[in-house]
Parts: structure tokens; sequence; C-alpha cells
């Protein structure tokens, strides 16, 4: 069940953090949509925006510390600025997140089976006992070994891959229209990874639920995105369907993502390329491409155009970029794809 009109549009959403040393701007004018049934990959390092921006989406940011202005749509109702009650009605039952940190996402005051089965009651109106029935199958499809009696157990009773099964469990608990997931799979093994991503599959199949992948594993966003969107210093650089975008990238700093990646096909004397340099800073980001003091292609441009003026990001499949599009296929054909061989 796919639909070409987006559920959720974001447009030129900012979340900005006041500080002691000044504003650190988290996100910078960050636009994207999902449709339902298909699944968004957000990529990047990690203090790129990608988790603050999908927070904002749920209006998880604490009104008195982060500023967040532009528009977030939701299945037609506008989210920004939305009155509490609104937003609680929102959370856990028509969207939800897995968070990325289990540990202390979950209460370690509640058993597991209390907190799988708050959201159902409190959105579906369930009795204690449905609740329960239901958090034992939901922890039963994430793969959790005696379900009936593990429902019982409190989060620290858990392995940290189990925590993060418990958390998929409760995102899911209610069948979201919009699932977050926030580096899903960090703690688990391949196996129950696969499991998980099947899982996700399944549910978006079934509920045309529209999904957003946050992720550091390109190969879980080779397997599971239909889109992919690519962000830098609280920026997206470079968008597109995930064949599009790691089929041929056209950023350099997406380059650098695929070539510091290890490679089964690849001699196993051979080094990694790392992306040299630091991200920058968001206190005080520079004024012109925010990724020009780490890019190698920064004197293919010339005239100082990197370092002064910022690079738009264009409608549909495009990058950030000050290179041409003539530039970007030669190099990446040139100098980047020979070191993914």
């Amino acid at each position: 069940m796919t639909t070409n009109s987006p559920f959720l549009t974001v447009d030129d959403l900012r979340v900005h953090f006041s500080t002691e040393d000044g504003t650190v701007k988290a996100v910078d004018g960050l636009s994207f949509e999902v449709a339902r049934g298909r699944t968004l990959g957000i990529v990047g390092e990690s203090g790129s925006g990608k988790s603050v921006a999908t927070q904002a989406i749920l209006g998880l940011h604490s009104r008195e510390t982060a500023a967040v202005s532009g528009r977030i749509t939701l299945d037609g109702a506008e989210l920004t600025g939305a009155p509490e009650r609104v937003l609680e009605r929102l959370r856990g039952n028509t969207a939800a997140m897995v968070f990325q940190d289990p540990l202390t996402a979950l209460s370690p005051y509640y058993t597991v089976g209390r907190q799988i089965a708050e959201p159902y009651r409190k959105h579906r109106g369930a009795s204690r006992r449905a609740a329960r029935e239901r958090a034992i199958e939901m922890l039963a499809k994430v793969g959790i070994p005696n379900p009936a009696r593990r429902v019982d157990d409190y989060p620290h009773q858990f392995s940290g891959g189990m925590r993060q099964r418990v958390m998929i469990a409760m995102a899911l608990v209610c069948d979201p229209d919009l699932l977050i997931a926030d580096e899903p799979t960090t703690a688990l093994d391949v196996t129950v990874q696969a499991q998980i991503l099947d899982l996700l599959m399944e549910l978006q199949e079934e509920f045309g639920s529209a999904i957003i992948m946050i992720t550091h594993d390109l190969g879980v966003i080779a397997g599971v995105a239909d889109d992919v969107l690519v962000m830098y210093g609280g920026r997206a650089v470079e968008r597109g369907t995930v064949r599009e975008v790691l089929a041929a990238p056209r950023h350099p700093y997406t380059w650098g993502l695929l070539t510091s990646m290890p490679r089964l096909t690849a001699d196993v004397d051979k080094e990694l390329v790392p992306i040299a340099g630091s991200p920058p800073s968001l206190l005080t980001p520079p004024p012109g491409c925010p990724f020009a003091p780490r890019c190698a292609f920064v004197d293919e441009v010339g005239d100082g155009r990197c370092a002064a003026e910022r690079p738009a990001l264009p409608e549909g499949r495009g990058a950030a970029c000050h290179l041409t599009e003539e530039q970007q296929r030669t190099f990446y054909g040139e100098r980047i794809r020979p070191r993914l061989a």
C-alpha cells in the first residue's frame, strides 16, 4: 500500500538551543517528505542533527530550552507549536519512535510488560488483561524468549540487545502510521537485526506505515530504505532514491561515507579511506558549505566560493554542492568509484 502524496512533510525545520556559549543550530533549514508505505533512510555522522530533527516531529524538545520553527505536517495536521494534549494523542499511537538508547528510555521502576502495555491501554482503551496479552504478543514478535514470563521482568534483567527489542515492541504496540526508528539495530547481532528489519517491513506492508530509519549503517539503508537523505552539520546535503544515492552519489560527503566503509570483496590489506578533519561547530557554523573545510574538491570550484557561499539543495534528486552535475559524475567515476572496487 503506497501513495505518492506525502504523509509527513517537514519544511524549513530549524531547532536551535540557547547555551551559555551561544546558540547551537542543531537543525538549520531541513526539508523532506515521507509517503505512506515508504521508508526514508537518514544517514550522517553523529552530531549531524538526525535525532534532533526527528524528535522535533513528535514535539519531544522542551519549549523552554529549544526554539523550533518551520512546518511539520502529519496527515494534514500541523504539529509545529501544537498543544501538548494534541501531541500526547499522537505519540505512541499515530506516530511512535524507537529511541537510540533503551537503557535511558526505559524506566527502571516498572516491568517491561507494564511499559509496553501503557500506550496500548491509553490509546486503545484496552483492559489490563488485554493490554498484558498484547505486551506478551509483542515481546514474542520481537524475538524475546519465553515472553509470558519475561513480561514481568524489569529492564535491568535484560541484556542490551533485548532491551532494544523491548523498545521496538513498545513502539509497534499500537501499529503506528509513522514509525521513527533511531538506530534500531545498533545493539543487536546480525541475525536479530534481520528479524527486526523484517518485522518493520511486515508492519509497513500490513498497515502502509511511513518509516524513518536513522542509522550509520549504509547496509541497512540499502536493504530497507526507498529514499535516502544525507545530513551534515544540521542540514540535508543530498537526497534521492536509495538506488540513485548509493549507486551514483553526488556529494563529496556521501562519497566519503562510502569510501570509509569496509567491503567484503576488498583486499584484506587495503586500508579504509577516512574523511579527514572534524564536523563543524554548530555554535559557529561556516558561512559557506559546511563540508568545505574537509572537502578535497574545493579547488575544483575555485574563487573561494565553497567557503563563502552556502549551496542550496535542489528539489527532488540532487546535492547541495557547488560542483556541477558533470563534475560530480566525472569525479565520482574517475576518483571515487575505483576506491569502491
